[in-house]
């Protein structure tokens, strides 16, 4: 007791004699409320663990699909049936099911078309259709047929059973559907008109099971167009029937290509699944001659993929199709594919796709876990960036570090929410950050870091970007997506996550004890279903570090960085017997520190403080063993941190 009132009278003296070198500034940092010792809302069960694993217990249901439809180019519409096949593994009797009928946001009267501002944005519905029309429903459970009871709410449908669905069981329901498919639907699909036809990107196109999972049953927050989509994992087998002019590339494996495909064709694709560089399979020069497609009226494409949790497809006559073998880390191999009109070739165009495509999924498949789909499909439409399990659809009209950012970062994605699958509705930190994150790794490793200063967002430590991210109106990392502000989601759930889990891996765990957290994770939960509390506790388990502290600051709550100088003194005014410096935490959160001394002898100290310096409070002071003045005191002299007043940051003997 008298050691700490002694400090705390010697710390009084040290500010009133150095008032002169810098004005003490006002703290608003609380070291009770930053390292408070209760974090977790609940503790681990038998669902879910303390330690971030899935419990013994975990269980999550499934649903397969297999889908039947056709394509009409004159109506611009998809119809078809859906047989789906679910699976209840939760300990609960269920006696009805929710639906995803994502096709409704189209609608004039939908919930998303209400909640579009003025202005419009990304996820506008400029042109409106009526959505799905449900022709039938009707169900078997237990041997028997019945036709469900249902009703239709905004992007959802409830179908009631007509018993319980017990714990173990399965039940089917068959659902014949038409919807028309919009010119732009909200940037995840849409058709483009192209000087050799339309270009169709379909997703979101048959009705999906919600999520029931332990943490809230049924998961049925609307499609609203912002938030993206939560759903059960399962194998779909798909069948696409069009006019045989056209090409269709879709998730999964092409079962068929034999009827879809020339017999040349056929004999080029098996020449891509053997070549490390891109083999042509339908060149620019063949997409009008009528040879280069089989001479019949209709084709059926027939596709499947395994343990997934979302299927999409694209079709076009005016297609040009190339494609490479790429490398697994167990030594299998998948195939990456491109599908674009002429119209996007140009220089370090799309004629690159297919090379972009397959050194970003071998990058993430040896630093994360192998991608699992036998396809990995980039194709080229009105849709700017939307990711689906084995194909995503990027814009047309990109090109060079554009066309390497947007590929990438779509193929990002399949570990994340594809493989890891959060809830991206609620929680799109989890998925974009995340991904934003792994690309900046990949993108460094690219062809020698050929588009290493293309970036999306710049340095986000830079003075603009620090005061951009961190500013009071700021949308928080732990807000729903449609909640966030269209003009900030690119932070809250881009930028800063990304940002979080660099300072995360450089400046509080290292590189080594981060990558075997972070890998952990995506296994512990690969086609799983992780919170975010999930992701906190694997972190802290796996690395050994309690960081309540650090995803209160930057997940919970939008606090800022600012840690400044406040002084200099030299133990009894001699500068023979060191130097004593005292730094201050003006803001709320918390960070490991850095600080760089300057002797005017030229000697200089580098030194590395834990975050546990700011437990017991906002002032900080440490000696340096100097022997001759110091000139200079630097805090995070290479910039790591998103430091919010650069300006206070140095400490500069003034000169008289």
């Amino acid at each position: 007791m008298k050691k700490s009132v002694f400090g705390l009278i010697a710390w009084c003296f040290f500010i009133v004699a150095h008032a002169q070198d810098q004005p003490v500034t006002t703290s608003v940092y609380d070291n009770r409320e930053a390292f408070h010792p209760q974090f977790y809302p609940y503790p681990g069960n038998d669902y879910r663990s303390a330690s971030g694993e899935p419990g013994p217990k975990y269980w999550q249901n499934r649903a397969d699909y297999k889908v039947n439809c056709s394509l009409d180019t004159t109506k611009h519409s998809v119809s078809g049936t859906v047989e789906i096949t679910y699976s209840n593994n939760s300990p609960d009797n269920l006696k009805f099911l929710w639906m995803q009928l994502d096709q409704n946001i189209y609608r004039k009267d939908s919930r998303g078309s209400a909640t579009t501002t003025e202005s419009g944005g990304r996820w506008a519905n400029a042109k409106f259709t009526d959505g799905y029309v449900i022709k039938s429903i009707s169900g078997e459970s237990n041997g028997k047929t019945f036709t469900p009871k249902y009703n239709v709410t905004d992007t959802r449908l409830q179908a009631w059973l007509p018993e319980a669905l017990k714990t173990g069981a399965k039940t089917k329901l068959v659902i014949q559907f038409e919807f028309t498919v919009p010119e732009y639907g909200t940037d995840r699909m849409g058709r483009l008109n192209t000087k050799n036809g339309w270009v169709y990107e379909i997703a979101q196109w048959f009705p999906r099971l919600c999520v029931y999972d332990d943490i809230q049953g049924w998961n049925t927050l609307p499609y609203i167009g912002q938030g993206e989509f939560y759903l059960e994992y399962g194998d779909i087998e798909f069948s696409i029937t069009t006019p045989a002019d056209m090409i269709v590339v879709g998730s999964g494996e092409l079962t068929n290509p034999q009827e879809c495909y020339t017999a040349e064709q056929v004999k080029r694709w098996d020449a891509a699944r053997a070549s490390d560089k891109t083999v042509t399979i339908r060149g620019e020069t063949e997409v009008k001659n009528p040879a280069s497609r089989p001479k019949q009226n209709n084709i059926t494409w027939k596709f499947k993929i395994s343990n997934t949790r979302d299927a999409a497809w694209a079709a076009s006559k005016a297609f040009v199709i190339d494609a490479a073998k790429i490398n697994l880390p167990s030594g299998k191999n998948s195939l990456a594919i491109s599908a674009y009109p002429v119209e996007s070739i140009k220089k370090n165009g799309w004629q690159r796709s297919t090379e972009f495509t397959k050194a970003s999924i071998e990058f993430y498949s040896k630093k994360w876990f192998e991608f699992p789909y036998p396809a990995a499909t980039n194709v080229a439409g009105i849709v700017g960036g939307m990711e689906y399990p084995g194909i995503v659809f990027c814009g047309y009209g990109a090109s060079g570090s554009g066309l390497w950012g947007v590929t990438d970062h779509e193929f990002g994605h399949t570990w994340f929410p594809m493989i890891v699958g959060s809830n991206e509705r609620k929680y799109a930190w989890m998925d974009e950050g995340f991904n934003t994150f792994i690309n900046d790794g990949s993108t460094e490793a690219f062809n020698n870091g050929e588009f290493k200063e293309g970036g999306f967002f710049g340095d986000p430590n830079s003075p603009f970007m620090v005061k951009y991210t961190f500013n009071d109106g700021m949308d928080g990392l732990y807000n729903a997506p449609d909640v966030i502000s269209q003009d900030n989601l690119g932070v809250a759930a881009y930028m800063k996550p990304g940002q979080m889990l660099t300072v995360l891996r450089d400046q509080v765990l290292g590189k080594e004890r981060f990558e075997a957290a972070f890998r952990e994770y995506v296994s512990r939960w690969a086609f799983k279903h992780p919170t975010p509390w999930d992701f906190f506790h694997t972190m802290e388990n796996v690395s050994g570090e309690d960081l309540g502290w650090f995803w209160r600051s930057w997940v919970l709550n939008n606090w800022k960085l600012d840690i400044t100088v406040q002084g200099v003194k030299y133990p009894k005014d001699n500068m023979a017997n060191g130097a004593e410096i005292a730094l201050m935490n003006l803001e709320k959160m918390p960070m490991p520190v850095t600080v760089l001394v300057k002797e005017a002898n030229g000697k200089e100290y580098r030194m590395n403080f834990p975050v546990e310096i700011w437990q017991r409070g906002a002032e900080y002071i440490f000696s340096v063993p100097s022997s001759t003045e110091i000139k200079e005191v630097i805090i995070d002299p290479d910039k790591k941190l998103p430091e919010w007043n650069r300006e206070n940051n140095t400490w500069k003997k003034k000169a008289f």
